[in-house]
């Protein structure tokens, strides 16, 4: 049965609603078949055949779209998202392999149809990318978004960290109002966008003392008072701005969340236990995921299932039986060696991947990967803002260095200026032979941690699926 296409104002005919199915199905089949995934490229062709076909696939969805954004953890958070509401038997459209403009969209959606475009789903969790949001959102009319944190990234796409707040805070405007928006209560940037939302906003946080002072005295990105533009206090910082704020100047705070980590236990490499405090009740849950941020993603994620009504035991369920999403603190083993790809991309974000790394004991091996294309960000004086001095700190544990990439030479030049010996530091801007290198250093049973940008580790991945490691990108 052909899906009905003529439902409202716009008009799209039979044979170009056909085309853009059929064909954008076609070039996903063969971009597996020729092992390039097919993420955005089907989607785009998809939507010059008929723009109108992300908005007619959207319409069909039972409970509606759910949009995930912020700079970082919003491949984890929709994978963790995704999983749970799967878990309660919803059927689930996902963009899983993080292409999260406009067209990777799109092309998740026509790959979840069938060859007449008929949608058999319930929910669509669609990871965005900011600068992206604004246009999704209008286009599937979410019931639900989430937002995980703001920093400085790419300053070469977004400019300001203000224009990225405001790119985001347009698109979840276009939430419903009988909707909710799942924010992080714990950074002033995002809980600011509470003021502009029509639909309800749902906060969510850290309530672990524990947790306190990790990262504190980090150069902050966004410590303004949304309220007067004052500079923000802080009484606990957890890591970069995120924290327990308020203003001075005004008077205003952090919002008191509703859904909070009440305590995380870190069980090194192998995740956290951790236990959530709702209205709806308590629950304790194991992620298979480290560090700090990680227990972001999950809290997140939860918030927003416990908001859409799954209940706490599938939540649990889901969070202990989730893997990592691709390239980020993904194992994949070789010959005996375990490789992590931990994708970064700004400051925050790395200073949190270095933590986790060098938590516990024993020798890190490290290969950090830096490419300077668009997807990358071309502008890569944010290495700079990297606490890698933390290495310098740990040089006992540290036999090797590998710098790698189209911007290599600049990353042995930061590692050297923050205190590494140049003999523990090697240039191989070949990322095949960085790999082999890497791991010729490593014995066996060891770890080998990859700190790519996300141009290099799509390379780095290709490479290892080519040698016959890991699943390819799509299939994780």
């Amino acid at each position: 049965m052909i899906v009905d296409i003529k439902r409202g104002s716009v008009g799209v005919t039979l044979a170009r609603w056909l085309a853009a199915i059929w064909v954008s199905k076609v070039l996903i089949g063969f971009s597996h078949w020729a092992r390039r995934g097919g993420s955005s490229f089907p989607g785009r062709v998809a939507r010059r055949l008929c723009p109108q076909v992300l908005t007619r696939l959207a319409r069909q969805l039972r409970w509606g779209g759910i949009v995930v954004s912020g700079t970082n953890g919003k491949t984890t958070t929709s994978l963790l998202l995704a999983n749970m509401l799967a878990a309660s038997g919803m059927k689930v459209v996902h963009n899983r392999t993080g292409a999260n403009l406009t067209a990777g969209v799109t092309a998740a959606f026509v790959q979840a149809c069938s060859w007449t475009g008929r949608l058999d789903a319930d929910v669509a969790v669609l990871e965005c990318d900011e600068a992206a949001l604004a246009g999704v959102a209008r286009e599937v009319r979410p019931l639900a978004g989430v937002v995980t944190n703001f920093f400085r990234d790419q300053l070469d796409r977004y400019g300001e960290l203000e224009a990225m707040v405001t790119k985001v805070g347009s698109g979840l405007a276009e939430v419903s109002h009988q909707g909710f928006v799942v924010l992080n209560a714990d950074d002033p940037a995002v809980a600011g966008l509470a003021q502009q939302l029509a639909a309800r906003p749902v906060f969510y946080g850290l309530d672990d003392p524990a947790c306190a002072g990790v990262g504190a005295g980090e150069v902050s990105d966004a410590r303004r008072c949304r309220a007067c533009g004052g500079r923000l206090q802080y009484k606990v910082f957890y890591f970069a701005h995120l924290g327990l704020y308020y203003c001075p100047h005004c008077g205003a705070e952090r919002p008191r969340p509703g859904i909070t980590v009440t305590r995380r236990e870190s069980l090194g490499p192998g995740g956290s236990r951790l236990e959530f405090a709702a209205p709806s009740g308590g629950l304790g849950a194991s992620l298979a995921l480290p560090g700090l941020y990680n227990a972001y993603n999950a809290l997140a994620a939860v918030a927003c299932a416990l908001t859409m009504g799954v209940a706490a035991d599938t939540v649990a369920w889901a969070l202990a039986n989730s893997a990592s999403s691709f390239g980020r603190m993904e194992p994949v083993v070789v010959g005996g060696r375990t490789v992590i790809l931990a994708l970064i991309k700004n400051p925050a974000g790395c200073n949190e991947v270095l933590r986790t790394i060098l938590e516990g004991t024993g020798d890190r091996y490290l290969l950090i990967a830096i490419n300077d294309l668009t997807a990358d960000g071309t502008d890569v004086s944010w290495l700079w803002d990297v606490e890698f001095e933390e290495l310098a700190d740990m040089a006992h544990r540290l036999p090797l260095v590998v710098a790698s990439g189209r911007r290599g030479e600049d990353m042995a030049v930061r590692l050297k200026y923050a205190g590494l010996s140049p003999a523990a530091i090697v240039v191989e801007n070949r990322l095949g032979d960085a790999v082999q290198l890497a791991l010729e250093q490593v014995p066996e049973g060891g770890t080998l941690h990859v700190l790519p940008t996300y141009t290099a580790m799509l390379e780095l991945r290709r490479i290892l699926n080519d040698r016959g490691y890991g699943r390819r990108f799509w299939e994780v």
